[in-house]
């Protein structure tokens, strides 16, 4: 059995959340371990400002436990002490579903550290099952290596993805596109896939979709575009643009899109980050938007009135995506939400 066909779905990311899960970042993980202290201080804004819209989860080795709850105040933030390795919860937690009488599950993917990139990983490979069982959700265990960073649905049977990462070799180089695209119907209950074909330059996830697009609504997409032809992400983001403008969703709709500049360049030692305003997260009644500063301060605020018109009813609340960046992702990344349910 499958969720489809036990009749449960992936709700869209902007249904309303019971909670956010969070990791608390690992020292001994980092890409840049010096930089521990700076990132902990862009996680706990980051927690502190989910948590003035809905309860957060945040997830921390057990011998951390004591001294990161003494970091929180508020009522809403509860420390849960899971032993991890890494802090992308977005990619190695579980995918959250409900059935028509509102009754949760979730998927537990298979997680291979984006490719095998970074070891060890088994850690992080069990922190799904251990986060369903602790709240009692029923869980189906998928056939396939997945993130949640690597696809957005659109809760009508959408979903959108990129081939960069989906089609790897490093992640199911057993499957084909076929077998892979009915994995995603068959677990998110979906019916359409549109596949763009790259995330942007220099993502170590393979493309992740949660970097360069995402839903905004049912038929309509909010995509990072930049518009400079000497910069590496104009080609990707221009051959996505117009995958999208030629794309229908599952009930026939041509896709609208909505376009956010990308910010400038920056580079942290020899590495271009990559900066995305589309790595926000929705939370009740509000987004967490993360902007960048400096020289990224004209399109900090573009960003912020795009996203403010697109969703007039949700308070946009900016953090310091700069903290985070470093270590390869951003808000999005971090977070996984559960949804409203029984």
């Amino acid at each position: 059995m499958n969720p489809r066909s036990a009749n449960y779905a992936m709700p869209p990311e902007w249904a309303a959340h019971e909670r956010t899960f969070i990791s608390w970042p690992v020292q001994d993980s980092m890409v840049y371990p010096d930089q521990y202290e700076d990132v902990s201080r862009g996680y706990q804004e980051l927690i502190q400002a989910i948590a003035e819209f809905e309860p957060v989860g945040v997830l921390v080795n057990p011998e951390e436990a004591a001294r990161v709850r003494g970091l929180f105040h508020q009522e809403n933030i509860e420390i849960l002490p899971v032993e991890h390795s890494d802090a992308w919860l977005r990619d190695n937690g579980p995918t959250f579903l409900l059935n028509a009488a509102g009754e949760r599950a979730g998927i537990n993917w298979n997680f291979n550290a984006w490719g095998e990139k970074y070891k060890p990983y088994d850690l992080d490979n069990q922190v799904a099952g251990q986060l369903l069982s602790r709240y009692g959700i029923k869980q189906f265990d998928a056939p396939i290596t997945m993130e949640g960073g690597s696809f957005h649905v659109d809760g009508e049977g959408t979903l959108i993805t990129t081939e960069e990462c989906l089609l790897n070799e490093n992640r199911n180089p057993h499957l084909s596109r076929e077998e892979i695209e009915q994995v995603l119907k068959d677990y998110l209950h979906v019916d359409q896939i549109i596949w763009l074909k790259r995330g942007l330059s220099g993502d170590e996830t393979d493309g992740h979709v949660d970097n360069v697009a995402c839903f905004a609504a049912p038929g309509m997409v909010i995509l990072q575009v930049c518009d400079d032809p000497s910069d590496e992400n104009y080609e990707i983001t221009q051959e996505n643009l117009a995958i999208l403008e030629a794309a229908a969703d599952a009930k026939g709709r041509k896709i609208e899109v909505i376009r956010i500049q990308q910010p400038p360049a920056a580079h942290f030692g020899d590495s271009r980050l990559t900066l995305s305003y589309l790595n926000f997260y929705f939370v009740n009644g509000g987004i967490i938007l993360p902007v960048f500063g400096g020289a990224a301060e004209e399109t900090d605020r573009l960003a912020q009135e795009v996203l403010e018109r697109t969703f007039p009813d949700r308070r946009v609340r900016t953090v310091n995506g700069m903290a985070v960046i470093r270590e390869g992702g951003n808000v999005h990344c971090t977070t996984q939400q559960m949804p409203a349910g029984k």
